[in-house]
């Protein structure tokens, strides 16, 4: 079955929501609508729709002019088996002491590492994008130097892979949250996947919102690999969650983005303990004084 997308941008989160709930009465209808916010700095939002049928390309311009976005780009997707394709994609990545593969690939775990299985179909938050790699690596640098980061949580988790690599190492009990519920159901299978369901509490909160995370609280260390503009903004809640000289590994930042994040932090008694950079992300490993 052919898979069509149409694709436009504009600036203003109003209007480009607003285009999106007028792309849902097109027809054919979109089987899905999605309304992103790029995060370049450019203030641009970009909106997609997604058609089992060609769509309609003058509604779709005269909704473009109505809402004062660019024309939009239509493309037929080739038929794809998405599963299959990442498995052959997807090979294992070695992070440090940390090993990350699908189970097609088990028989390649070495003997020297902390394996942790991802699924090619759970496959957001793998360990192959440069923000994902960058968190393992700083834990991996803080292991190796000494420390013991106690308790340990995964604010914005997605897969729970930086939830499950600290609880592979660490003792007790690790806290793996994500707004969206979907993610905290793959994280909880995850964490069953990888025998560590007794190891993570995953739960759905929005940053710190949540009783057990107000009772585990203050942390040894605080992940957030999320976006720089919620990365920011939680710079207050994660200062707070820290114990002293506790750490905090944050990414999803393009390199250009990272010094806004480290003023932000620097306002709330953070400084930077480590920085790497992978192509163009940057992950940061800030630190409470």
């Amino acid at each position: 079955m052919p898979t069509f997308t149409a694709l436009t941008t504009l600036a203003g989160k109003e209007q480009a929501e607003a285009l999106g709930t007028a792309m849902e009465n097109l027809s054919p209808e979109p089987t899905g609508v999605g309304v992103f916010e790029i995060e370049d700095g450019s203030g641009l939002w970009e909106v997609g729709g997604y058609f089992i049928e060609q769509p309609d390309e003058i509604a779709l311009a005269l909704l473009a002019a109505a809402h004062g976005a660019k024309d939009f780009a239509v493309s037929e997707l080739p038929e794809t088996d998405w599963v299959a394709k990442v498995k052959r994609e997807l090979a294992p990545v070695r992070a440090g002491r940390f090993y990350l593969y699908g189970s097609h690939d088990a028989e390649t775990v070495p003997d020297d590492v902390e394996p942790l299985l991802i699924e090619a179909a759970m496959a957001f938050g793998t360990g192959h994008h440069g923000t994902t790699l960058g968190c393992l690596k700083a834990l991996d640098r803080l292991v190796t130097a000494g420390h013991e980061a106690l308790p340990v949580a995964d604010i914005g988790c997605g897969t729970a892979v930086l939830a499950m690599a600290a609880a592979r190492i660490w003792p007790g009990t690790v806290f793996a949250s994500d707004i969206d519920p979907v993610a905290v159901e793959v994280a909880q299978a995850n964490a069953e996947a990888n025998g560590l369901a007794d190891r993570l509490r995953c739960i759905e909160a929005t940053g710190f919102d949540h009783p057990e995370l107000a009772a585990a609280a203050p942390f040894g260390l605080i992940f957030a690999n999320i976006l720089k503009a919620p990365l920011v903004a939680l710079a207050p809640a994660i200062s707070k969650a820290l114990k002293p000289e506790g750490f905090a590994i944050l990414s999803g930042l393009l390199n250009e983005q990272a010094p806004d994040v480290v003023a932000a932090y620097a306002d709330e008694g953070m400084i930077v303990h480590d920085r790497e950079q992978i192509g163009e992300w940057t992950t940061l490993c800030l630190r409470k004084s």
